[in-house]
């Protein structure tokens, strides 16, 4: 998985870099199938005058064959905002994945109905 990571308003720390990359090891587990995944991050602070409340940003796009994910998040913290986009994206991509192997069971399970069909005196 290639992976981006973009900063708006705040600098890219050891620390938030090595957050990302922690918290990106089970988005990669998911999509370790596909090498031409593409993976952008952008975390930062959505403005700069303010001091409290949502004022930190993060979204992550997930990008590959059959793949479109996007998830973003605003929270009072940096890692906090992090954490949830992670979830949400765990949450799309497993979903995503229920539904496509639902999809190949119920076509199968049609195939092999019509294959019944066929020979009626079995």
């Amino acid at each position: 998985m290639n992976t981006n990571v973009k900063t708006t308003n705040i600098s890219l720390t050891p620390a938030i870099s090595e957050h990302i990359t922690k918290r990106l090891e089970k988005i990669s587990k998911l999509v370790e199938s596909d090498p031409a995944v593409k993976c952008d991050v952008e975390v930062g602070r959505t403005t700069g005058h303010h001091n409290k409340g949502d004022i930190f940003r993060a979204e992550i796009h997930i990008v590959g064959s059959h793949k479109n994910a996007y998830a973003s998040a605003e929270q009072s913290d940096l890692y906090t905002a992090i954490d949830i986009v992670r979830d949400d994206i765990v949450r799309e991509l497993t979903g995503a994945k229920e539904k496509y192997t639902s999809r190949v069971r119920r076509g199968g399970a049609r195939v092999k109905a019509m294959m019944k069909g066929m020979w009626p005196w079995k």
